[in-house]
């Protein structure tokens, strides 16, 4: 359902890697593993159509993302480096706007309950900028929670997780895709993924 291909990226007068080529099914969990400054932000960024590639092309259900935007975005849960949240607004209100702006109908109720299964039952309706950079990754993440999107792409969301959030989110996963959707994402940490199947590109064997 998703194809790179021949993918290459420049950043500034360096190539960070050329020829780059993998596909992503349902059910599928791509590991995507690099040494820092290897591309992997920047690969993820194309994907979502935030870097234009300077060769090569991102395919969503055979065509182009670039012309299909809107349907592509509508399947899509990018989580970047950041975590994308406003500090004067309350955790509440982070994921109503985020649901506002990606269109997605939910409820106060969802809402509520997200953050409650994410750890922040209590701290719903604190501003993000008094919460720890823990709790402000949950908030961030609570965002799968209320998502509607096949394709989650994911920047490093273990990090600044205590052991029992780790586990929390790779459960989350693990059901994202045992409904038969797939997910991309970095991490330098150790994460055990029993659900699809497991696939592995690692930019530096493809620069070596």
């Amino acid at each position: 359902m998703l194809e790179i291909r021949d993918l290459e990226c420049v950043r500034g007068d360096h190539c960070l890697f050329t020829g780059l080529k993998f596909s992503l099914q349902g059910g599928e969990l791509l590991y995507l593993r690099g040494s820092n400054g290897s591309g992997k932000t920047s690969l993820l960024r194309t994907v979502c159509g935030l870097l234009e590639p300077a060769e090569g092309e991102v395919l969503w259900k055979g065509k182009n993302v670039r012309s299909q935007r809107d349907e592509f975005n509508a399947e899509l849960t990018y989580l970047g480096h950041l975590n994308g949240v406003k500090g004067e607004l309350t955790a509440f209100e982070n994921l109503r706007l985020g649901g506002a702006l990606s269109g997605l109908a939910v409820s106060e109720d969802d809402i509520y309950l997200a953050l409650e299964r994410i750890g922040l039952g209590g701290r719903e309706d604190l501003p993000t900028q008094v919460l720890s950079q823990g709790q402000k990754r949950r908030v961030a993440l609570a965002r799968l929670l209320l998502s509607q999107a096949s394709l989650w792409v994911l920047d490093e969301p273990f990090t600044a997780l205590d052991v029992g959030a780790v586990d929390q989110l790779a459960k989350l996963i693990e059901a994202h895709l045992q409904k038969g959707g797939m997910a991309m994402f970095t991490t330098h940490q150790a994460v055990d993924i029993r659900a699809g199947a497991v696939r592995e590109v690692n930019l530096d064997a493809l620069n070596s």
